[in-house]
């Protein structure tokens, strides 16, 4: 039922003219939970929140906030409030002043405001900061602030749209698992729009990838990077290697690719499953850098294990980013350049340019996707999406 449910969109659609900017939104988020809205610059995310909070009016479908439509409900009279980017926090007035003025507009009383004040400023673990001035505050306290100023009005839902931006790395990072623990002690829905992928994955329960208007997947962030039901998913969240090339035989549970560019990929029974045109269907292959293992060329590794994917490639690149360092190689058959996490073991720490290293990874590892008009769109819209991510 509707009312199981915190908040519900059912085939939302919106148009600015002939421009289409959401088309056919559906979602429903259950009480207490983090959802995210992942996608580049233009897909939409942002437009979908404006209608969320009452900003901007669909042009077709329905929202509904605990069961009830607020279609044609005022901003300031629907159960959501917003976080923004930039805060926008008051820098004349102290932090209890800051909490109090949404409550101050509604005409709430004194001894009511103070009372919820304090509470809310204790939920957000900043007991004994009322006094305070705003520029007294560090960049966390600063967005725990903007979330009591929101949370002290008990709204259904919390939108945050993309509140991270603003803050240097450091403290972005460390304000993803701030937000997480915040969100579960609290128990209020966030819905977070964000661009980055890292922001989504770490924090959220359910993420939707939106592209063009659309959700091209909705899941956790195990199921998105894992399991990718598009070629625009598996190529926007996290990195991926990427080749295009066509099915050549189905055999014993089996597809065999044969690459534009030269050679074969081999994929599992689970992906020859999703290969419904039979041989000769032109096909999206992506493989996961840390999926692929490495070892000095001429070793006996993995590669020489019966159906296992096996390269040969040349250093290019080495990229130090400390765990999540990583090589770029060029395939020496194909000339097709691939990205390869480096093992933490220490074991290639000599790695030169021009050194040739064998390549190999299972079957498992190797997620494909049928080619049609849609999915073709779907390839390009996801290197464009690479671009600006």
């Amino acid at each position: 039922m509707a009312d199981q449910f915190d908040l519900e969109c059912r085939d939302v659609v919106k148009t600015f003219g002939q421009f289409k900017a959401v088309d056919k939104v559906s979602l429903t988020i259950p009480p207490g939970s983090f959802f995210s809205i992942l996608g580049p610059s233009g897909c939409g995310k942002t437009t979908l929140l404006r209608m969320l909070a009452g900003f901007i009016e669909p042009t077709a479908g329905d929202i509904l906030i605990k069961g009830k439509s607020v279609l044609g409900v005022a901003p300031n009279r629907r159960p959501v409030n917003m976080v923004f980017q930039h805060l926008a926090l008051f820098p004349m007035m102290n932090v209890a002043q800051n909490v109090a003025y949404g409550l101050r507009r509604r005409g709430v009383d004194r001894a009511t405001i103070d009372k919820k004040v304090a509470e809310t400023l204790a939920r957000v673990g900043l007991p004994d900061s009322g006094t305070k001035q705003i520029h007294q505050l560090s960049g966390g306290q600063k967005q725990r602030i903007a979330i009591a100023r929101c949370l002290v009005l008990e709204p259904a839902v919390l939108l945050l749209d993309e509140p991270l931006g603003a803050l240097d790395l450091k403290l972005r990072e460390h304000m993803k698992v701030e937000l997480k623990q915040l969100q579960h002690e609290i128990g209020t829905t966030f819905v977070y729009i964000t661009h980055d992928q890292s922001e989504a994955l770490v924090m959220s329960d359910q993420v939707a990838v939106m592209n063009a208007g659309r959700f091209e997947q909705v899941g956790t962030p195990q199921e998105l990077y894992y399991k990718p039901d598009t070629p625009f998913v598996a190529g926007f969240v996290g990195e991926s290697n990427r080749w295009q090339g066509t099915l050549e035989t189905i055999a014993d549970g089996q597809a065999i690719i044969r690459l534009d560019s030269g050679g074969v990929i081999y994929t599992d029974p689970e992906q020859v499953a999703n290969i419904t045109h039979g041989v000769g269907q032109r096909m999206d292959v992506f493989v996961r850098p840390e999926a692929i293992t490495i070892t000095a060329k001429g070793q006996d590794g993995p590669a020489a294990a019966p159906g296992v994917n096996a390269m040969q490639g040349r250093v290019e690149n080495l990229l130090f980013n400390g765990a999540a360092s990583s090589v770029q190689l060029r395939e020496t058959t194909t000339g097709h350049e691939m990205n390869v996490a480096l093992p933490q073991t220490g074991a290639f720490a000599g790695l030169r340019n021009g050194d040739e290293l064998d390549l190999s990874w299972s079957a498992g590892q190797t997620k494909c996707f049928a080619v049609t008009k849609t999915g073709a769109a779907s390839a390009s819209a996801s290197a464009s999406a690479e671009a600006v991510a």
